[in-house]
């Protein structure tokens, strides 16, 4: 897979998942187009893939905010013709339920699912405006489908990026704008060499994730010649969701 002739623009590029997103789609041949409410680390990364030769460009944007993505995607509609969106930027709120606040909930739904909503809507307007076709893809998480306690308001995020990418697949296809979306189980974005052989041993893989390994799910899932997966979320977790365990 070659992606010499796309534009991918990644929310939440600065680090980990959407780091190596921006590394692999630039290694591939993509222009990319990197989005963070971090800039230091964005402008970091930005230098590294300039030096190496790619074809990028980092904008500041805190996903939380309506105004922040509209202004974004003004600066980026006539100098950029994005062919692929990935909504990956995201927080986690872990805290007990009796504590957490509303205000705190709200900021992760805004922030990790109302992003998508935004981000996808605004670049499908796009995309019909030019009658071009377009490849979303939305990572959400195992957490979708299964959860630990203290959890809630990041478990909701998630659900709903799954059930908000099967609807945006509805609403879209007639446009040719595909939609898909990504559930990472364990991903380690640092200090892999520090893992202990009982955390890989938890998984059918016999070995916890990277996030390399969410990026190549991505580009099967933006590839051109996929045009018939839409609406599907692929789990990456090395079979950690489909493993029984029993105390014994």
């Amino acid at each position: 897979m070659n992606f010499i002739n796309d534009t991918v623009l990644i929310t939440g590029a600065s680090h980990g998942i959407g780091r190596q997103l921006a590394k692999s789609y630039a290694a591939r041949g993509a222009e990319v187009i990197l989005t963070d409410i971090d800039a230091e680390h964005g402008r970091q990364l930005l230098g590294e893939l300039r030096q190496e030769g790619a074809n990028a460009f980092f904008y500041k944007c805190d996903v939380s905010s309506t105004e922040e993505i509209n202004q974004l995607i003004r600066q980026i509609k006539d100098t950029h013709k994005v062919t692929i969106l990935i909504n990956n930027a995201g927080i986690s709120k872990f805290k007990p339920l009796y504590e957490l606040t509303v205000e705190e909930f709200d900021h992760v739904i805004q922030t990790n699912l109302r992003s998508v909503l935004l981000f996808s809507k605004s670049l499908a307007a796009l995309w019909k405006e030019n009658n071009t076709p377009g490849r979303i893809v939305n990572i959400a998480s195992t957490r979708a489908y299964m959860s630990e306690a203290d959890s809630e308001a990041y478990a909701a995020s998630k659900g709903g990026i799954v059930s908000l990418t099967h609807a945006l697949a509805a609403s879209l296809s007639i446009n040719n704008i595909r939609v898909n979306s990504v559930s990472p189980g364990w991903i380690a974005t640092e200090n892999y060499e520090n893992l202990r052989p009982e955390d890989h041993k938890q998984h059918f893989s016999n070995r916890v994730g990277t996030p390399e390994d969410v990026a190549k799910a991505c580009f099967y899932l933006t590839d051109k010649e996929n045009d018939f997966v839409t609406g599907e979320d692929i789990t990456v977790d090395g079979g950690m969701t489909r493993k029984m365990i029993y105390h014994h």
